[in-house]
């Protein structure tokens, strides 16, 4: 049995996709899934599971489909042990995600599309925006005070970005400590 983190990209958006996080984690019960948590309402699962992440991503996406009204077709599902979210975090930039009264950090973790082609979209303003590629994941870190300014919203019209689901920083180191505290 292993812990995974599961993110669902594109639910309880702007009044779209909406998915109760109690029905969410009682469908994922009946799909065989141990141990099932929500953290926040934006599609942050945690679970167990013997099954390898490929027949866990492909049974949340059917499972999906099936239970909830869907707006459009940009949820996906991106399955990352605790491993993988672990390096994440080990290998973020230097200073990254160290200074939250000054920037805001999210990580923006990517489903189908490699660092090298997501990085194409962004174009940081100069003072406001860093942004550096790792694997599997963008770290993107704006300047709080000229927030307003940042060019990160114009990634979100992009067509990478339906490869693409953001989380604060905050929200990433969270999840790593609800998985480090299960006992699996």
């Amino acid at each position: 049995m292993k812990s995974y983190v599961v993110l669902l990209r594109g639910i309880n958006v702007g009044g779209k996709n909406k998915v109760s996080m109690a029905m969410l984690r009682q469908c994922l019960e009946e799909l065989g899934f141990t141990d099932v948590a929500t953290y926040i309402a934006s599609g942050n699962v945690l679970l167990d599971s013997v099954k390898a992440t490929k027949t866990i991503k492909a049974e949340i996406e059917a499972a999906l489909v099936k239970n909830f009204k869907q707006d459009s077709e940009l949820i996906k599902v991106l399955v990352l042990s605790q491993n993988q979210l672990k390096a994440a975090i080990d290998k973020k930039p230097k200073g990254f995600g160290e200074e939250p009264d000054k920037y805001h950090s999210d990580a923006i973790f990517l489903i189908g599309i490699d660092s090298a082609d997501a990085m194409k979209v962004f174009n940081p303003k100069e003072g406001v925006d860093t942004v550096w590629a790792g694997d599997g994941v963008v770290y993107s870190q704006r300047l709080s005070a000229l927030r307003t300014k940042s060019r990160l919203s114009v990634v979100v019209g992009t067509p990478a970005y339906k490869s693409m689901t953001i989380r604060s920083w905050n929200t990433v180191m969270q999840l790593l400590l609800l998985l480090d505290s299960r006992k699996t």
